[in-house]
């Protein structure tokens, strides 16, 4: 690696960090300085970032990576149920149960490639969701999900302590600071930072192994692992080392999940979940350091707020035209918003492919290359 691409690299770490650290008071003028979407935003980061791993080093498209994110779910609730509220055993089981889990479902998939390694992710996700949905009810507490409850046995803590996870007496749902911003109150909550350091470490280690002598190999994979194979390089050690790393980061998710709300269900193992990362990934752009995250906020916030919004907030908002033409422009936006904030979503996704092909990161970077050429042509 170059210096120049030493420094590049620093530079976006740091920059990163910035927005993450500043994160309430940035996303607090657009209405989503709230605990419960900050820490979204934070953890479905991290379930992006791993999934782009391995779809945008490798080119491997999964369509069960929510079968991680909802194992280590489960794995965190029950060191929750079993030993203490204590947020890290639970994030290292988290990480240990949906790296197995990943071990198993990669190897048996990635004997084949394409369409038929999509489908082959996509069954065994279903299976899964079908265990924990019927089958393993001991285990998962079927359609009612797992939660924990006073009678635990708590064998580190005590089962008459309080139903909080916690940080070594920290709790991930107290709010610290609330500071105000530009006439909006920003919130500062314990659960995000908490969420925001693994981020961090998240996209430390994306980067390095981006930059890395495996990352090439993972790239050269994507571009053509048939010239690969010919040349005497077995390329199925990279493609299941990159499969685990990525359900691992899709199990350190799903533990975060449950630090932050403490409930795992089936779910969040359905093949919508799954879907769910492959559009944050394509939005923000497959193989670029800061899309998934970005598509991943911007799916959230989405989420978040326009399916918030009913008629009454609709005639909130257009109260000033008269009653006919009022009613009329509400008949038009309702589609869009509410439960129907998918619509929007999937017409946004469609200009974004077809103008931006390279996602959010893709468009942006195009846009301020014609700004410089224009400033260049300009001073000549």
């Amino acid at each position: 690696m170059t210096n120049a691409s030493k420094a590049s690299d620093i530079a976006l770490l740091l920059f990163f960090i910035f927005l993450v650290i500043a994160g309430p008071i940035l996303v607090a003028p657009v209405g989503a300085s709230y605990p419960d979407l900050l820490q979204k935003f934070a953890i479905f980061g991290i379930f992006a970032i791993g999934f782009n791993i391995l779809f945008g080093l490798t080119g491997y498209l999964s369509f069960g990576h929510a079968a991680f994110l909802g194992a280590g779910s489960y794995a965190a609730v029950w060191m929750f149920k079993l030993l203490s509220y204590n947020v890290i055993p639970a994030l290292v089981l988290s990480v240990i149960v949906a790296g197995l889990f990943s071990v198993v479902i990669g190897y048996i998939s990635l004997r084949r490639s394409g369409i038929y390694f999509s489908i082959l992710t996509l069954a065994f996700a279903q299976m899964m969701f079908n265990i924990a949905y019927s089958v393993a009810t001991p285990i998962t507490n079927g359609e009612t999900g797992l939660q924990i409850y006073n009678d635990d046995p708590q064998w580190l803590q005590g089962a008459d302590s309080p139903l909080t996870t916690n940080l070594f007496g920290l709790k991930m749902n107290e709010v610290f600071w609330r500071p105000e911003f530009m006439g909006f109150e920003a919130q500062f909550n314990v659960g995000y930072y908490f969420c925001a350091f693994f981020l961090i470490i998240a996209f430390y280690l994306a980067l390095r192994i981006n930059r890395s002598p495996f990352g090439m190999m993972l790239r050269a994979i994507k571009t053509n692992q048939n010239r690969l194979n010919y040349t005497g390089v077995s390329t199925r050690p990279y493609t299941l080392a990159a499969f685990v790393i990525s359900g691992m980061y899709a199990g350190l998710a799903g533990g975060l999940w449950a630090c932050m709300d403490p409930l795992a269900g089936a779910e969040r193992m359905q093949w919508t979940a799954s879907g769910e990362v492959v559009l944050m990934t394509i939005l923000g752009g497959a193989g670029t350091m800061l899309g998934p995250v970005l598509g991943a906020g911007f799916i959230k916030y989405f989420e978040a707020i326009f399916s918030k919004i009913n008629d009454q907030v609709l005639h909130s908002v257009f109260a000033f035209l008269p009653d006919g033409l009022e009613n009329f422009v509400i008949l038009i936006v309702h589609p869009f918003v509410g439960k129907g904030w998918h619509l929007t979503l999937g017409l946004l996704f469609m200009l974004i492919v077809i103008f931006m092909p390279g996602g959010l990161i893709g468009g942006i970077t195009r846009i301020g290359r014609r700004f410089k050429r224009g400033n260049t042509a300009a001073r000549r």
